[in-house]
């Protein structure tokens, strides 16, 4: 599995996968428009969280022992295990944060039954503490899996236009990350 531990345009490190996942499917045809109307609301969340959530629950999914993360190369190896390690336990520990107040408020979202139509606010609510609960035992998995960092000549370029804040480069560098890895969404992750 690969994936892509990179800065932002912002200068905030984005974990992601160029591979698409998505949401586990309701077994049951009569919640099945509820959960499509949830997964639609869920798809509207920014590309930068969806995809690093998406490559987080990914992790639960592979059998692989090394995980190979595509970086820029720039800070030394020891600062970079350093840094991604504590990206990780900040993920989990806002993940567990976010767990804990979605359970809380899934109660209140029954009132909503009382309303004609759907439930979507619980559909969405229960997507979402899916896909936490998903993210945050991927993050488990990542911890206890060999990481190999695979430096990129052109995440260096994009991060080095980043720290330099030459935004005029973006779309350029942005064009030609996309085509390296065959990953269109790219420029919407790091920049948009």
């Amino acid at each position: 599995m690969e994936l892509f531990f990179v800065l932002d345009h912002r200068e905030k490190y984005r974990l992601f996968s160029p591979y698409s996942f998505q949401p586990a499917q309701a077994r049951f045809p009569r919640w099945q428009i509820l959960w499509n109307k949830a997964k639609e609301k869920l798809l509207l969340l920014p590309s930068r969280v969806l995809y690093q959530e998406q490559a987080l629950a990914q992790m639960n999914k592979t059998q692989d022992d090394q995980i190979t993360i595509f970086i820029s190369g720039r800070l030394p190896p020891e600062k970079l295990h350093r840094k991604f390690a504590f990206f990780l336990q900040k993920q989990k520990s806002l993940h567990l944060i976010y767990l804990i107040g979605e359970i809380l408020l899934l109660p209140l979202s029954g009132l909503a039954a009382l309303l004609p139509g759907p439930n979507i606010f619980f559909g969405f609510l229960a997507l979402l503490i899916d896909t936490h609960w998903r993210a945050w035992r991927g993050i488990k998995i990542l911890q206890g899996k060999k990481i190999n960092f695979k430096p990129h000549r052109l995440l260096l370029a994009w991060e080095e236009a980043v720290k330099s804040q030459q935004s005029q480069t973006y779309p350029q560098i942005l064009s030609r990350l996309s085509q390296a890895f065959n990953f269109p969404q790219i420029a919407r992750i790091l920049w948009k």
